[in-house]
């Protein structure tokens, strides 16, 4: 993307979480400002596209379980990023046609695409609001949620790859928290996050400089951090781990190791 193509409202040289991934995943809807941030990244932690991908492939596998085996066809998908293959809608609604999507994200770009390309199956419905996940009230506010989900019936809230760009200073948990209230029992919480406990204290030191140079805020939080974040909930098998290790599709020789993935997982119900 160049600059004479840059959508109103975007600032071009600053990097953008959506825009990086974007990148991680062999996309092209990213600016030479996120392509250096995601170098920057990568200089430290070398398999981040791989964890990028590996984190995709872990939400396919959470959003086929919830609207096959649990039954749910309501998802809240905050910090959705660029439409890739695969999207939360195109999961849930290959199962259930009925099933409605609400998108959240604050990068222009992504609201641009989304409108363009989440469209739903007749039977069920998809919104994308264009909002930020440390103001959880304006997202529960908008009336574009309200009109998409029900939410007197239970809801998956997608929080995949996110909370780790929600900083200390933010209230991270109190975040969650009040998303989560405002959802029934029978509902989910589905969150990925990058973890430093499989580096060395060296490395972690060297990964958290390149972050910080990166220009995109990020917290690395260990598993006990995070864990945090399903404080009250019910675990679903196997527990807090690794996104590799959540409910695998291809025998143990064949996945990456959990050390090149760093990223933590949990799915939980609501009681």
């Amino acid at each position: 993307m160049d600059a004479e193509r840059v959508p109103p409202g975007i600032d071009p040289t600053k990097a953008h979480p959506s825009r990086r991934y974007n990148y991680w995943l062999g996309g092209k809807d990213n600016f030479a400002v996120d392509r250096e941030s995601a170098e920057m990244v990568a200089s430290a932690f070398p398999t981040v596209s791989l964890s990028a991908r590996e984190n995709r492939a872990f939400m396919r596998r959470v959003v086929r379980h919830l609207a096959g085996e649990a039954g749910i066809g309501q998802f809240l998908d905050i910090g959705t990023g660029l439409p890739s293959a695969g999207n939360v809608h195109e999961i849930a609604q290959a199962i259930d046609p009925s099933a409605r999507i609400v998108y959240v994200d604050n990068d222009p770009i992504v609201l641009v695409h989304a409108r363009a390309l989440l469209t739903s199956e007749p039977e069920g419905r998809t919104a994308y609001i264009d909002a930020d996940l440390r103001d959880p009230e304006k997202i529960l506010a908008d009336p574009e949620l309200r009109a998409t989900l029900d939410l007197s019936r239970p809801v998956a809230l997608m929080l995949v790859a996110t909370m780790h760009f929600i900083t200390d200073d933010h209230d991270p948990y109190g975040i969650v928290r009040r998303l989560l209230g405002a959802l029934p029992s029978g509902s989910f919480l589905v969150m990925t996050h990058a973890t430093g406990d499989y580096l060395t204290p060296e490395e972690y030191a060297v990964n958290v400089e390149a972050n910080e140079r990166s220009g995109v805020p990020f917290r690395l939080r260990s598993h006990e951090e995070f864990a945090r974040f399903f404080d009250g909930l019910d675990l679903l098998p196997p527990g807090v781990g690794s996104v590799v290790e959540w409910r695998p599709e291809e025998p143990a020789a064949d996945r990456p190791a959990v050390e090149d993935v760093s990223m933590l997982c949990a799915v939980a119900r609501v009681p």
